[in-house]
This record gives structure tokens, C-alpha cells and sequence, in this order.
């Protein structure tokens, strides 16, 4: 899942999704398996959300609460502690990489990341950025998600703030001064002129930056009327997709339309895009025709994008679209079974995600698809399920892990719903200190190897919040008297059980041992950790 933040600590970590895509990525996944097979409260670790960094003041936990915590975790006994896992995962060469990796980028330098708060670039250092940027917390906002990713296109010095979205937490109060509204994403520039609304935001950023400053033009130019009025109707085009999706979402199906069936035969999509009889409901044909019409946008171009803007660089109309189009992705194969991906029934849009996928701006910021469906609900509404039933279940199983298998190692290297080799499959630093050279086809053991080191790294790095976090998918915790929230598992004011709390945290630290254990100490990997189960005495 994407990042979740907090002043007195980070409670959930965030491997790039490539990670978990990647068969040997076995990363981050042998603890999720692991977790969920002992505790039953590996999933709640996708959905934390806590105040930020600059607010975090008066929703944190309290004092008292915090020592409690430590004060279970240090009971627990037969077990590696945090702080020799720690040692051991920086004495690695790729827990060593990656810390070094997470010093440059809290200096302003480095990669595109989620966690990221301050973008200096090639700026000096000392430099005070012009440009204030509010994003929500999780990283579940898909507006503010393409706003960052202009941001680290054009490669404008920011500075990056975290408040919680109003499904996982309440607004703070110094925030609501300065943006009454109360809307995500918000820019402040020179520390005075409050922005909202992503798409101005972006457009003001690219006449603050300009091409004749250095920086990648985004949008047409001026004069440059015929671009201009294709950046438009592509606008509007992404907000007729936009609805078309959100009706065949959030509504209930109609009934299917007679004669589609045929339509869709002769088109060659076949029974992906509707219902088992090849039929579909005005709602699907709808949204699989605006697919269509967006699929032809990015055909009629030379190189993958919408634009002929620059054939290396998505444009800004690309980026307005691709945020809500990977949650399409996700959404439509669980809630009505269609795969909009990598059937070849819309190769534009297949070679426009492939680029993406190379991109460290979309990489430091895409999600996967489990984290996807269980964050648009609280957002959107509940999705009704539809379109083809068979399909639909098939892939709803193997995106939860209902299925039995979909969330069992070893992992299938492709998939037919998130290709695991979608770009590169661990940090550059990573693969570098691991000795992969080539990505496309690594070596499987010092791949293995390396993603299991960088699961560890990220494990060690927040391991006692990670296992108080856990704690309240229990049945004594998330307790919260005060109020609810449409998201409850990322409810900033629950606390973890207290009595699970120790063995939550011995599970998660002899999953995080067994991801360091060295192939000739530790055999094959999902056996090891099998075994977990006994010596943790869940």
C-alpha cells in the first residue's frame, strides 16, 4: 500500500508496488502470508492513516498509550529482537543501499517516492521552495497523485505536507485556517496564495516553471491553437470516462442490451468486457466505448502518449488521465470482472501503461490492486458487483487472496491482472548493491535474495508500530469511542490490543528473521516460513 505517516512514527512502510509484483518478491509478501496465517491481521497494515508530520500534534497517540506499547513488545522473549534485526538488515548490501538511499532523499535529492516531503532536484542545497504542496496521507487521492507526479516531471522544487483525507481522519485545525474548503490537493505559493482544485494547481505550475526557465514543457504552446484544442477534448474525454466509470461502479447494473453480444464478437472482445453471454449492461457498453475512444487518442499519436508533446515524456493530459486509470484497473476487474489490461483488446492503453510503468515519477506513487479496491470505497461509496458474474468472482478471488491460491508463494513471474515484471522490480540503488544488472532477465537467487533484504529493510525500519498497527485487527482493539470513519481500519485514533500485542510482535519479527536468513541457513523460503507458526506459538 502507499505510505502512511506520523509524527511520532511511520506506521506502515511502503515497498514499490514492483515489489510485490515481482515472483521472487517474495519481498514483502512471505510477511503478509505469514501475518495473515498466524494473527489474521495482515491486511489492516494496508490501511493505516495518521496525522502528519506537521499537525500530528493533536491526533497522535497519546504519551501514555505509546509506552504501553513498547512497554508489550520488549515482554515478548525467544525471539530476535528489533534492534539485532535492525543491525543485521543494515549490514546487508542492499539494507545498507537503501538506507543511504532514504538520507538523500529526505535531503531533497534522489527518486520519486511516496514518503518523500521535501524536492529539491538540481536546486542548491538550502534552497526554500516557492511551491507548498498539501497531498493526502495514505496516498489514496488520485488528484493529488498526478499533481505530484507534475511536480516531479518538471522537476520543481517543493516542499511536501501530509493532511488525512476526511474518510481516515479529521482535517487539522491550522489547515482548515488556511484552506477553509478543506480540499486536497491545496498549494500555497510563497508561504500566502492558497491553490486548489489539481487542475489549476498543475496549470499554474507550468506557467510558474517554464519551458524558456529550463524546465519540460507539459502543455502546448501558446500559439499553438490546434494543440491547444486537442488538450481540451482530451480533457473532456477524461471526464466523460471518469463518469462512465463512476456509473458503472457505484450504481447497480442494469439490465444487459440485446444485441450486444454480437457487437462485442465482431470487435473481438469477447465475454472480458460484459456479461458470460457476451451481452452487457448500458452501463459497461458505456464505459468500455469511452475506453475505446481513449484507446484511439493514444494510437493516433507516434509514440505511446497521448501527445506529441515529447516522445520521452508523458504530457500533462497524460498524467490527468492515468491516476484514475489505475484504479480503473483494479476496479473493474473486481467489481465486474473485466480486464482492461493486457488483453490486447485496447493495445494503446497497453503501451501507455507499459510506459508509465518506466517512469520514476508514476512508480514512486502507483499502488496495487488489492490496496486500490479496499481505498475507493471509502471515497467513492461501495462498488456493486456485475457485468460477468463468473469472471467477476474469478478475479475478485484473486485480488483479496479468497481464492486460496493468488496469495500463496511461489508467485506466477505473469499474471493476467498486474503483471509482476512491470517495471523495475526493486529501487536502482537495490539492484545495484545486489549485483542484478540485468533487469529484464535477473538472475532468480540474487534477485530473491535482494527483495527479501529490501522487505527486511523496510520491516526493521517501523517494526513496533508495524506490530501495534497489526494489533488492532484483534478483537480487543480498534476501539474508538469518539467516532467513525468511512475507512475504519485507517481510524487514526484506535489502539492495538493489548493482549495480542506481544504475539502480533513476535510473528512479525520471526517473519522479518526468516527474510534474512541466508539461502544455505535457511533452505527454501516458503518452507521457512511454514515453520513460523510453532515458533511463535500463535
Amino acid at each position: 500500500g502507499r505510505t502512511r505517516h506520523s509524527h511520532t512514527h511511520e506506521v506502515i512502510m511502503r515497498l514499490p508496488v514492483s515489489v510485490h509484483r515481482h515472483p521472487s518478491a517474495a519481498a514483502l509478501l512471505p510477511a503478509a502470508v505469514a501475518l495473515s496465517s498466524l494473527v489474521r491481521c495482515a491486511r489492516p497494515l494496508l490501511f493505516a492513516a495518521v496525522p502528519s508530520s506537521r499537525f500530528s500534534g493533536r491526533m497522535a497517540t497519546s504519551r501514555n498509550a505509546a509506552t504501553a506499547t513498547t512497554t508489550a513488545l520488549r515482554s515478548s522473549s525467544g525471539i530476535e529482537s528489533w534492534e539485532s534485526l535492525r543491525a543485521r538488515s543494515l549490514a546487508t548490501p542492499v539494507g545498507s543501499a537503501l538506507e543511504e538511499d532514504a538520507a538523500l532523499r529526505a535531503s531533497g535529492r534522489g527518486e520519486a517516492h511516496v514518503s518523500n516531503r521535501l524536492r529539491l532536484f538540481d536546486a542548491e542545497d538550502g534552497t526554500v521552495p516557492r511551491i507548498t504542496l498539501y497531498r493526502d496521507v495514505a496516498g489514496w487521492c488520485p488528484y493529488c497523485q498526478k499533481t505530484v507526479m507534475l511536480l516531479e516531471e518538471k522537476g520543481v522544487p517543493c516542499i511536501i505536507e501530509t493532511v488525512p483525507m476526511r474518510s481516515y481522519g479529521d482535517k487539522p485545525r491550522e489547515f482548515m485556517k488556511m484552506v477553509p474548503s478543506g480540499l486536497l490537493p491545496a498549494m500555497i505559493v510563497d508561504g500566502r496564495n492558497v491553490v486548489t482544485e489539481s487542475q489549476v494547481i498543475m496549470e499554474m505550475i507550468e506557467e510558474m516553471y517554464p519551458p524558456e526557465n529550463g524546465y519540460p514543457a507539459m502543455l502546448p504552446p501558446r500559439e499553438d491553437a490546434a494543440g491547444w484544442d486537442t488538450y481540451r477534448k482530451l480533457a473532456r474525454l477524461e471526464r466523460e470516462l471518469f463518469s462512465w466509470w463512476c456509473t458503472l461502479l457505484f450504481r447497480p447494473e442494469g439490465p444487459p442490451i440485446p444485441g450486444a453480444g454480437l457487437f462485442e464478437r465482431i470487435l473481438g472482445g469477447g465475454t472480458k468486457s460484459g456479461g458470460g453471454d457476451g451481452t452487457q449492461s448500458p452501463a459497461m457498453r458505456g464505459f468500455t466505448g469511452c475506453l475505446d475512444e481513449f484507446d484511439a487518442a493514444l494510437r493516433a499519436t507516434p509514440g505511446p502518449w497521448l501527445t506529441a508533446l515529447s516522445p520521452d515524456r508523458p504530457a500533462m493530459i497524460d498524467l490527468i488521465f492515468v491516476s484514475h486509470v489505475e484504479r480503473m484497473l483494479a476496479s473493474c476487474a473486481y467489481w465486474k470482472g473485466l480486464v482492461v489490461r493486457g488483453t490486447g483488446r485496447w493495445p494503446g492503453i497497453d503501451a501507455w501503461m507499459d510506459a508509465f510503468d518506466e517512469r520514476p515519477s508514476y512508480r514512486g506513487f502507483r499502488s496495487d490492486f488489492y490496496t486500490n479496491v479496499m481505498d475507493i470505497p471509502p471515497q467513492y461509496g461501495p462498488g456493486y458487483f456485475g457485468g460477468d458474474g463468473e469472471a467477476q468472482k474469478k478475479y475478485a478471488g484473486m485480488i483479496d487472496g479468497k481464492d486460496g491460491k493468488s496469495w500463496h508463494l511461489p508467485l506466477s513471474p505473469e499474471t493476467l491482472l498486474e503483471p509482476l515484471r512491470a517495471g523495475p522490480p526493486l529501487p536502482p540503488c537495490a539492484l545495484a548493491a545486489a549485483g542484478v544488472t540485468d533487469v529484464a532477465h535477473p538472475d532468480p537467487v540474487a534477485l530473491d535474495r535482494a527483495s527479501r533484504h529490501a522487505a527486511a529493510w523496510k520491516l526493521t525500519s517501523n517494526g513496533p508500530a508495524i506490530s501495534a498497527f497489526a494489533a488492532r485487527g484483534a478483537s480487543g482493539g480498534a476501539r474508538n469511542p469518539r467516532k467513525t470513519f468511512a475507512a475504519p481500519l485507517a481510524d487514526p485514533y484506535a489502539e492495538a490490543d493489548p493482549e495480542a500485542l506481544s504475539a502480533v510482535d513476535a510473528a512479525v519479527r520471526a517473519v522479518c528473521g526468516a527474510l534474512l536468513l541466508e539461502e544455505e541457513k535457511g533452505g527454501d523460503r516458503p518452507a521457512a516460513l511454514q515453520g513460523l507458526g510453532e515458533e511463535v506459538r500463535v
